[in-house]
């Protein structure tokens, strides 16, 4: 099992570096051009935030316990990350997106099997 927390972790921390690095690094309107239609209902500032904070949840998820540094981190960014796809599934429910929803959902799940998993029967 802690093989598969490991997998599983480090997938999801690839997934939010990618993510908010997009989100870091392209302005506003291509993320509006390129399909995140959500953008549009969101500052600048905003986006750039939410960003930041998949950024921060994605090396949360893999340095802490591959250093051997304060690996609590590791579930406590599993929960911020299952905090930012509750808010993320709202915006798409508003906004008619069904299909994100979907990956929000999946994503959500994932991220709570990786908190329950470090916080619970598999902690470091």
């Amino acid at each position: 099992m802690n093989l598969a927390l490991w997998i599983i972790a480090g997938a999801l921390g690839a997934a939010c570096l990618a993510g908010g690095a997009m989100k870091l690094t392209r302005p506003k309107e291509k993320l509006a051009a390129s399909g995140w239609g959500w953008v549009e209902d969101f500052g600048v500032g905003s986006v750039k935030a939410i960003g930041a904070l998949e950024v921060l949840a994605g090396v949360g998820l893999i340095l802490p316990a591959a250093l051997g540094v304060a690996p609590v981190l590791v579930p406590l960014a599993a929960t911020g990350v299952l905090l930012l796809m509750i808010g993320a599934a709202v915006t798409h429910f508003r906004r008619h997106e069904v299909q994100s929803i979907v990956v929000n959902l999946v994503l959500l799940a994932v991220a709570g099997f990786v908190a329950w998993g470090r916080f619970g029967p598999h902690s470091f």
